[in-house]
């Protein structure tokens, strides 16, 4: 067991995950062959090992009120968020990736990296993932010049899709695209060095299906988001189901009249 801990706290992509991360997956492990871990021995062994992650540096910020969200994200599809994150190459280079993700699901959509981002690209990039996956509900998103311009407000009225913009200086309302960009940096990019579009964007890539097949989330029952996301959608496919096979039988009754219940 010491032995698997060590292995799981030198993986390069779980550097910064904690014993409750390592217990949930060794314990998915052991579901395998029949067995059960327990957490208790896990802490031990993991205090025991020296293994435990440093805590992260956190700025001083103001505490106030928590903002009231107008829209909230209640199935898969509902409010996409998305913001830029800013790196630069061994060289360099100034890269800007848009990070785009599904704030009920939790799974990271798209990180599209260029050099320069204009808001036509964002739309050809947000009009792609629409193609692929469904239309969503609304965008969150702040008051950068690339959102807020007439292509992206264009975009969002002809699908019909609302523009949930947050207020300007306020960046924690969008707090699920600033926790996958916080999760992203400390986890990936901070050990990581880029040389340059194409590379940045090949691996950027393979952490993302990492992050959306293999990476286990707490707020998901300690699940990884494309299992949330199946389970999610085969539940609201069995309800589409059950609610067409009622009104089938409704329509049925109701045409046949009132002597099909009981008969004459």
């Amino acid at each position: 067991m010491v032995e698997r801990l060590k292995q799981f706290a030198k993986h390069p992509r779980k550097r910064r995950r904690g014993y409750r991360l390592a217990h949930a997956e060794i314990q998915r492990e052991a579901a395998r062959v029949g067995k059960k871990v327990n957490h208790k021995r896990i802490y031990r062994l993991w205090r025991e090992e020296g293994l435990c992650v440093p805590a992260r540096r956190r700025r001083k910020r103001i505490r106030g009120t928590s903002p009231v969200r107008e829209r909230v994200a209640d199935k898969v599809n509902a409010i996409w968020c998305f913001d830029f994150v800013q790196e630069k190459t061994i060289h360099g280079q100034t890269l800007r990736i848009l990070c785009v993700s599904d704030e009920f699901t939790r799974e990271s959509l798209c990180i599209d990296v260029g050099t320069r981002y204009v808001s036509e690209r964002v739309c050809e990039t947000l009009e792609r993932l629409i193609s692929e996956r469904a239309l969503p509900g609304a965008f969150r998103m702040d008051n950068g010049p690339e959102f807020i311009a007439l292509a992206l407000k264009g975009l969002c009225h002809r699908l019909g899709i609302d523009a949930a913009y947050i207020d300007p200086g306020k960046p924690w309302q969008n707090g699920f695209a600033e926790s996958f960009h916080s999760r992203l940096r400390d986890e990936f990019m901070d050990g990581e060095v880029f040389y340059g579009v194409k590379d940045a964007q090949v691996r950027l890539n393979g952490w993302r299906r990492y992050f959306n097949e293999e990476r286990l989330h707490s707020s998901l029952g300690y699940r990884t988001p494309a299992e949330f996301a199946a389970s999610c959608l085969a539940l609201e496919a069995l309800k589409a189901s059950e609610t067409h096979d009622q009104c089938s039988a409704e329509r049925v009754l109701t045409t046949a009249g009132p002597n099909a219940a009981g008969g004459t």
